[in-house]
């Protein structure tokens, strides 16, 4: 339906415009190209893959420069609305003038990453050198360097102890481990509960007995260092004065470049274009003089390009239908209402070989769902309002964005519907603030069909019949696939049978007085219709008993197969059961907003009654309007994967990956 129609198409051109042919390709963006390998003796493919790595790594270095400079230059011009956009249009002519600057590009580039790096390497020293003053802080008294090792006739030791200990106990200890040693003299720098700073001096001949027995003692020795500790620690203050001065003047020098942003946006661009080039260079076929290309192209597009190639080149187009052994890429294209639904197909899998494409279908169901999910008019409003203002305000949007704010936009515009229709406008809020704050409790917003909090059955009942309404339109398109392809058997054994069987069960169901009690409908079928119901769904079972497993030869078999076939009857039942969730989100969106109006009115009309009900009124809302959103999205989207989908869709089509400009800033256009 929606499907774009393809084309196979071959280009054949000479060597001396593959440069100028490729380019002009990328910038049209419409054709797949098939990276098939030459089978002719005569014909070569290029191994231009190093060239390629060079144009990634450039584009990758480009992208981190402004990363960096994003980070300490951030463009804050445009706002939050600004990271929406998409690339921007570029004339040829800008296009080939900078082309010429690209390598001053990158050596802008490469100097604000060498910039980061120094950053990095002095942010990561200061900790260091933080680290190394707290560890000099308990030898702030010593007055000689912690590598001081004695004099020509005494032997000294610098380090700790564990543990808090006093000098009385390092003497014990030295007389114990070192009995022989004589002269030995012990002082306490610092102590603590963690360690005791400890200087120790004896006679040259016994210090290797008094190193032993300050090992014994678990003695460390301390960190080494030529100077003073306080000295030191000035010093490392000082360098860290000095590393933070260097960061800040690294940090300004990086901001001087802001002016530079849009050069690395386009050398970003330009060699991310250059790397997708010469990918496609990797595999086309070439002799000595010629090269050859073979892809898919949209047809609408076919004869435009082929005058382009053609005028302007030495080249030959070739356009044909592809075979039936091609794996033809699918692209969808849909008018303004279903366009949305394109990412949510796609976002489930594009469409098959012979499957219709279910956009439009499927989009009066979504905002039909949707919308009475979230079913508040105020909260609607505000949806409309804000994927409005975004659609008006940013001229270019990402394509993809595009479509999501037109999904919710729509979205927005059936929940106000629905909220109208069930009397919702942010919950109960009009009679709320009509009672609370003005003493009016006959002001209330009437819903024009009926309010779900009062009447949940009636809402339930009209969301299965949406559901039936919604599985019989899955079987449907089936039916109508079946068809389309010839296979008219199959449509009845599949399709018409399930539907004899499924609906007059319904139908006799409704012939039932208990049923039709149960959920509230003010009439019941006739015995008649019971019957004539119930010998519909009996012929439709016996059908799909003999035919729902027709490929098994045997007879037994195809019985047994068919027989648990018919037991996927109980499948329909639980695909009916889930359209209970249109009740249950719906039912959740009104209730939670009426108990935060509760909430916020329990104070009543005083100032500070007023405060407290618009801070709880704006909280509540916001919360309950962004989970119910996210709510509304998931099940509307499960309702057309699992149940929609479930009845005729399988798709594994093989999305259109044309040849084109993947720019993230600039866009190059054609002159004409």
């Amino acid at each position: 339906m929606s499907k774009v129609p393809m084309k196979r198409v071959f280009i054949c051109g000479m060597k001396k415009d593959r440069k100028q042919i490729l380019e002009a390709l990328q910038r049209a963006g419409v054709v797949e190209v098939s990276m098939e390998k030459a089978e002719d003796d005569y014909l070569e493919t290029m191994d231009v893959m190093p060239q390629k790595a060079v144009f990634d790594r450039n584009a990758a270095l480009a992208e981190s420069a402004l990363d960096t400079l994003n980070q300490y230059a951030p463009d804050t011009e445009g706002g939050l609305l600004k990271s929406l956009e998409g690339a921007k249009d570029m004339d040829l002519k800008s296009y080939y003038a900078m082309t010429e600057q690209c390598d001053a590009y990158m050596k802008t580039a490469t100097h604000i990453q060498a910039l980061a790096k120094q950053l990095a390497e002095d942010r990561a020293s200061i900790p260091k050198n933080e680290t190394r003053i707290e560890s000099l802080k308990p030898w702030m008294n010593f007055d000689l360097p912690l590598d001081f090792q004695g004099t020509r006739d005494a032997a000294a030791f610098v380090g700790s102890l564990p543990n808090q200990v006093s000098l009385d106990q390092i003497y014990q200890s030295l007389a114990e481990f070192a009995p022989d040693a004589e002269g030995v003299d012990a002082s306490i720098v610092s102590s603590s509960e963690e360690m005791t700073c400890i200087f120790v001096v004896c006679l040259r001949q016994d210090a290797q007995q008094v190193e032993e027995a300050l090992k014994q003692m678990s003695f460390a020795k301390a960190q080494l260092s030529n100077m003073v500790p306080r000295e030191q620690v000035d010093a490392l203050t000082e360098e860290i004065r000095r590393t933070n001065a260097d960061i800040e003047a690294c940090i300004n020098e990086i901001k001087g470049y802001a002016k530079n942003r849009e050069e690395l946006k386009f050398a970003a661009d330009y060699y991310r274009m250059r790397a997708d080039k010469y990918q496609v260079l990797n595999g086309i076929s070439q002799s000595r003089k010629a090269f050859f290309i073979n892809g898919f192209i949209p047809s609408p597009y076919a004869k435009e390009l082929e005058q382009k190639l053609t005028g302007d080149y030495d080249a030959v187009v070739e356009i044909s239908d592809p075979s039936e052994e091609d794996e033809v890429p699918v692209v969808l294209k849909n008018g303004v209402l279903a366009d949305p639904m394109e990412t949510v197909v796609e976002s489930y899998s594009l469409p098959g070989k012979g499957e219709i494409d279910p956009s439009k279908i499927m989009a009066c169901f979504y905002y039909l769902f949707f919308g009475m999910m979230l079913s508040d008019a105020g909260y609607g409003l505000l949806v409309v309002l804000g994927t409005g203002y975004v659609l008006l305000k940013v001229k270019n949007l990402k394509p993809e964005m595009k479509k999501m704010m037109k999904l919710f936009f729509y979205c927005g515009i059936s929940t106000v519907f629905w909220g109208i229709m069930f009397g919702s406008f942010f919950g109960d809020a009009v009679n709320v603030i009509a009672t609370t704050f003005f003493n009016r409790p006959d002001i209330k917003l009437t819903p024009v069909w009926f309010e779900p909090v009062s009447e949940p059955m009636r809402l339930l009942v009209f969301a299965f019949g949406l559901g039936i309404i919604h599985l019989f339109t899955g079987l449907f398109i089936k039916m109508y696939e079946l068809l389309k392809a010839g296979q008219v058997a199959d449509a009845i054994y599949d399709v018409v049978f399930w539907l004899m069987l499924v609906g007059g069960g319904i139908v006799y169901l409704l012939t039932m007085d208990m049923i039709t009690g149960m959920l509230g409908l003010s009439f019941t079928l006739s015995p008649a219709v019971g019957t004539a119901s119930a010998v519909i769904a009996v012929v439709g079972l016996v059908g799909i008993v003999l035919t729902g497993g027709r490929e098994s030869k045997n007879w037994f078999k195809r019985l047994l197969k068919g027989a648990y076939a018919a037991y996927g009857v109980t499948s329909y039942l639980s695909d009916v059961l889930s359209y209970s969730r249109l009740l249950a989100l719906g039912l959740a969106t009104g209730v939670i907003a009426q108990v935060f109006n509760k909430m916020g009115s329990m104070l009543g009309s005083a100032w500070y009654g007023i405060l407290i009900f618009i801070l709880v009124f704006l909280i509540g809302h916001v919360l309950n309007l962004g989970i119910n959103v996210l709510g509304a999205y998931v099940h509307t989207n499960r309702l057309q994967f699992v149940e929609f989908f479930g009845k005729f869709y399988e798709g594994g089509g093989k999305k259109f990956e044309p040849f084109t400009e993947n720019t993230k800033y600039f866009k190059v256009k054609e002159e004409n």
